[in-house]
């Protein structure tokens, strides 16, 4: 979950916010995490299966509906994990900036170099990334720590949680940047649900997948509010301007000096590289899930000959990924991604959850959420909340599913022949 969206969304979240209460918009976002966290540790400890999201929605939609809804979920997928790949790829050369001064052309050549990186990472046997990814959080946890003991021990100013004077949470302009600054920050959280892509590679999955999301919930939440705090109460949250690309860098440099800012940089750009490393490798099997099960691509079915894992999965959505990391901008690239993966996968999801229940009931279910069906509909309206807080990318996502309703019923006709 921890990558680059949190340095780099920082001061694009404070900016939204003219009186401070920037803090709103993370812990919406936590929020919006922990709700749709039980839709899917519901439906994964009952089908911990490769590929998540796409065996959900076949499962919840039935036989009618079920391919048809998978198939524009892998669809989707497509398109928008590259376009994730990229936006982390492009944050780090962003970040890289702060040590080597880049023009736009090699920054994107940095970004590339990065995507290529994180496919040489994962082109090997699951066991293996295993142990690579200890190696890797465990400098996210130590970095994040620094970060914000550091903030607390040199504190200047304070951050507020309630408003004053005239100001209200009641008023359109605090709604207005809630919904575009939770745009930024549930991009901060998304992972929580990346072990349900690997389901059927995890043990006791009735326990582990709903426990994994919670809990990397609850303590992602509280390292992000801790990073903010500290880090606003150095730097004011005035100063802050929202083309800032280099917020934690500055705030180190500020307490320590350049040095410490240079340190700090490097350890930012192993957190970037460890979480496209966690968020590839979940990608990477739904497209060959989907093609496993006949309902995508027969050429995403295969297996590595010698290391056993979906290995042209992996080379498309990198491939992809390098494109994308050319050609667009990062914030641009944030809101294309929660803009696509609204419709299909989020909302979509909920709905199949309520009509699986409708169907088959709560008998069997490992997991049952609580209070349902309330988090259940309060998922789905945040969801079309924070569509709507995409503004002109809201539309993007509805072509891009218009699109593949359209690739489906050619490629069923073309079967049928």
């Amino acid at each position: 979950m921890v990558g680059i969206g949190p340095f780099v969304v920082m001061p694009i979240v404070v900016s939204y916010f003219h009186n401070g209460l920037f803090l709103w918009a993370w812990i919406f976002g936590a929020f919006t995490a922990f709700v749709d966290a039980m839709i899917w540790s519901e439906l994964g400890a009952a089908y911990p299966l490769a590929g998540g999201s796409y065996n959900f929605l076949r499962i919840g939609y039935g036989k009618k509906w079920g391919r048809f809804m998978s198939f524009l979920f892998v669809w989707q997928t497509c398109i928008q994990a590259p376009l994730v790949v990229a936006s982390g790829a492009i944050g780090f050369a962003q970040y890289l900036s702060y040590i080597i001064d880049m023009n736009w052309l090699q920054q994107k050549l940095i970004s590339g170099g990065v995507v290529i990186i994180v496919f040489i990472l994962l082109y090997r046997k699951i066991e293996t990334i295993g142990k690579i990814s200890v190696a890797l959080w465990i400098v996210v946890i130590l970095t994040v720590v620094w970060i914000i003991v550091s903030g607390f021990s040199h504190a200047q100013h304070s951050v507020r949680l309630a408003p004053i004077g005239e100001e209200s949470f009641f008023q359109y302009a605090f709604w207005a940047a809630i919904g575009q600054g939770s745009v930024k920050t549930v991009y901060s959280y998304l992972g929580y649900y990346n072990v349900c892509h690997l389901g059927g590679e995890i043990k006791q999955p009735e326990r582990n997948i709903p426990g994994s999301m919670f809990i990397s919930i609850a303590g992602i939440t509280v390292l992000y509010l801790l990073m903010n705090i500290s880090v606003m109460s150095v730097i004011s949250w005035q100063e802050i301007k929202p083309g800032e690309k280099h917020l934690v860098s500055i705030f180190m440099e500020r307490i320590y000096g350049n040095t410490a800012g240079i340190i700090i940089t490097v350890l930012i750009l192993w957190i970037a590289l460890a979480s496209l490393f966690a968020v590839v490798l979940g990608y990477s099997r739904i497209p060959y899930a989907a093609a496993v099960d006949g309902n995508f691509f027969q050429l995403f079915s295969k297996l590595h000959p010698t290391k056993d894992f979906p290995y042209v999965s992996l080379i498309f959505l990198c491939s992809l990924g390098f494109i994308f990391s050319l050609l667009f901008r990062l914030e641009k690239a944030i809101d294309s991604i929660l803009a696509m993966r609204i419709i299909i996968q989020f909302i979509g999801q909920s709905v199949g959850l309520v009509l699986l229940r409708e169907r088959l009931g709560t008998k069997n279910l490992p997991f049952k959420m609580w209070l349902y069906p309330v988090p259940v509909v309060l998922s789905i309206c945040i969801w079309l909340f924070l569509l709507i807080s995409t503004g002109w990318f809201a539309l993007w996502g509805s072509l891009l599913a218009a699109g593949g309703i359209i690739v489906f019923y050619i490629s069923q006709n073309w079967k049928s022949r």
